[in-house]
């Protein structure tokens, strides 16, 4: 059997950091290339690859290839642990995805390998998105499950995600003479408060517990040393569980602002990114779960489970690491973890159902 640490440290060992993907991309290609069976598409720096036995059931397993910027020097192993950039986020996966691409080439299900770019930066460069937009028809599958380091555990579903701009108005005048004014900066405090003092919800959706928060990521005001702001802005971000829709999210936001608002203030939602069910009812990921004994816990966070689920298909994150290790400076995966994910893909894909 292939050593799937050392595996790992191959891929770690090629720097893939977001818009420089193209050279483990292409060695990822000419690997899946060699493989008997397996039709492969590559639409920029994404690939895809497919077999085609007639099963009953199709499964997509997907994973980025793209890393966060950092230390691009290459991998260390020490004993059973190797360091490097993108070691659990997501090279181990990779690895697990490659050498089951490599090796299962009958499997008891159709499966098509997703190997995309750019999923560390702005979701309008997502390499998912560039397939969909060129080719959908190559992203069919009934459950998709994403390589995603979550330390050998299911994590179900995702967070929904969204940021709002809120700017407060003032009126402008002489820091000597303030009542003259209304400054936006001292009106963010109550509002700020509000935040500091939100109760999250916690709901449990098909069994998963998910954790929702409100938080304040960014601030800005002020004008010059001596003049009162008639302007002030803060960031927030709000993590949905997937109970709510995102219009439904959206507005209890805003009933949660409302109260400090007058005339003249803004809130505009910026950006978007929706929750996901869970989708465990699936029996291929009900499969998974049983067979390898595997906790399945709530995705505290967004991932592209999303994009599957948006379109119909349930998805979730198995993959080897530590999801906290991620993008850290001492990014690391152990052996076990990377076997431990391997046994569990390849008991699915030989037995299926």
């Amino acid at each position: 059997m292939t050593d799937l640490l050392a595996l790992t440290a191959e891929l770690v060992d090629i720097p893939s950091v977001s818009f420089g993907e193209a050279e483990l991309v292409a060695h990822l290609e000419a690997e899946l290339r060699a493989v008997p069976g397996l039709t492969v598409d590559r639409i920029g720096d994404n690939l895809v690859a497919r077999t085609d036995l007639g099963r009953d059931h199709r499964l997509v397993l997907g994973g980025h290839t793209d890393t966060v910027p950092g230390d691009t020097s290459g991998s260390r192993i020490e004993g059973d642990t190797l360091w490097g950039l993108g070691a659990a986020d997501m090279k181990g996966g990779l690895a697990v995805m490659l050498e089951l691409a490599r090796t299962v080439v009958e499997p008891a299900v159709d499966v098509t390998w997703v190997f995309y770019a750019r999923e560390e930066v702005a979701t309008i460069h997502n390499g998912l998105r560039e397939v969909f937009a060129e080719a959908p028809e190559l992203l069919v599958g009934e459950v998709a499950i994403l390589g995603e380091p979550t330390g050998g555990t299911i994590e179900a579903g995702c967070l929904g995600t969204m940021r709002f701009e809120v700017t407060l108005a003032g009126i402008r005048a002489h820091t000597a003479r303030p009542w003259m004014g209304r400054n936006a900066i001292h009106r963010l405090g109550a509002l700020l408060g509000t935040l500091v003092d939100y109760e999250h919800r916690e709901p449990v959706v098909e069994g998963c517990r998910y954790r929702e928060a409100l938080q304040a990521v960014h601030v800005e005001g002020g004008m010059a040393g001596n003049v009162v702001p008639d302007s002030a802005m803060v960031r927030i971000n709000h993590r949905y569980a997937p109970g709510r829709t995102g219009g439904e999210a959206e507005a209890h936001v805003r009933t949660v602002l409302a109260q400090h608002l007058d005339d003249g203030d803004e809130v505009v939602l910026v950006d978007h990114s929706p929750a996901a069910a869970p989708g465990m009812s699936h029996p291929l990921l009900q499969r998974l779960a049983a067979d390898g004994g595997l906790e399945v816990r709530a995705k505290l966070g967004w991932t592209d489970v999303a994009f599957f689920s948006e379109r119909g298909v349930p998805a979730v994150n198995l993959g080897p690491g530590e999801p906290t290790l991620a993008h850290s400076a001492d990014e690391r995966v152990e052996r076990s973890s990377v076997e431990s994910c391997h046994a569990a893909l390849y008991r699915l894909l030989a037995e299926g159902v």
